[in-house]
């Protein structure tokens, strides 16, 4: 297995807890770009000092999911590419089982492990074959065949978070291109776990405005106006009850979190930008 084939590109955003692990179950024989979302020096300069396959690229701004493996793919100079968030860990010959399915497979667009997050997994799925396509796969990790994407695209950089890898999945599929889960390959998803404990609320806030968006321009996108309006009417009148109903509790909490999902349906369907960001105070 030529090593040279590969790259690693992890997009990470205050994952300083989480990092180490995830590039430690990758090893050091593989060229790894991580795309930092900050202008965070001593952040990149602890990790090229400590691995020698890192190159640490600090974009000064939360570029989000998207743009930032965008950036990190332009970087990319090998035949393939494995994309794999901060909290996710390689389980032993992930990598040299991405491999051979791709010596296998040859045609496919992405593979995707089996072991989809540490609470399910599509081995329970009724389809008997190792390798089979489907549809789409989660983000946290796909191994992209990059040739396969000259026409497509990577990632709509319109997204934040949320539905990106689904959106391209679904233009992959447009294009006859196939994608693939290998039950053979295995990953950890921590989940929701690659940021600061002190954040966790502010992140909160985050992934609820960011959600509501991303959903609202996703069928929009896809199916046009009238049948993503009608796919989040019911989320659009339930946030604005729930906001009433938690103010009169006095929850301010729970009036946020509704709030933002409000917020974030309405600056989707009137055609704003995705420009929510979480409002962290660097150290």
């Amino acid at each position: 297995m030529d090593n040279n084939k590969i790259t690693v590109v992890i997009n990470t955003f205050k994952s300083e807890d989480k990092i180490n692990q995830c590039i430690d179950s990758i090893g050091v024989e593989y060229k790894i770009i991580i795309v930092e979302n900050s202008d965070n020096n001593k952040f990149k300069e602890t990790l090229e000092k400590k691995y020698k396959n890192v190159e640490c690229f600090l974009t000064g701004e939360n570029l989000g999911y998207a743009k930032g493996n965008n950036f990190g793919l332009s970087k990319v100079k090998s035949k393939y590419a494995l994309i794999i968030n901060p909290d996710a860990l390689l389980e032993k010959n992930a990598i040299n089982n991405f491999f051979k399915s791709a010596e296998k497979i040859k045609d496919f667009s992405i593979i995707g492990p089996a072991k989809q997050d540490e609470y399910s997994d599509v081995n329970n799925d009724k389809n008997d074959n190792e390798i089979y396509e489907v549809n789409s796969i989660k983000g946290f990790a796909m191994f992209l065949n990059l040739k396969q994407f000259q026409e497509v695209g990577f990632f709509d950089g319109n997204f934040f978070i949320y539905l990106e890898e689904i959106d391209l999945c679904k233009r992959l599929r447009e294009k006859n291109r196939k994608i693939y889960l290998d039950k053979n390959i295995k990953v950890t998803h921590l989940g929701g776990s690659s940021h600061n404990e002190e954040i966790n609320f502010e992140m909160e806030l985050s992934r609820n405005w960011h959600w509501m968006w991303s959903t609202f321009y996703f069928n929009k996108k896809h199916y046009g106006y009238l049948n993503a309006l009608i796919k989040v009417g019911k989320k659009l009148f339930s946030s604005i009850f729930k906001i009433i109903y938690f103010t009169f509790l006095l929850n301010s909490k729970k009036r946020k979190i509704y709030f933002q999902r409000f917020s974030g349906l309405l600056n989707s369907m009137i055609g704003k930008k995705s420009w929510y960001r979480p409002k962290i105070i660097n150290n």
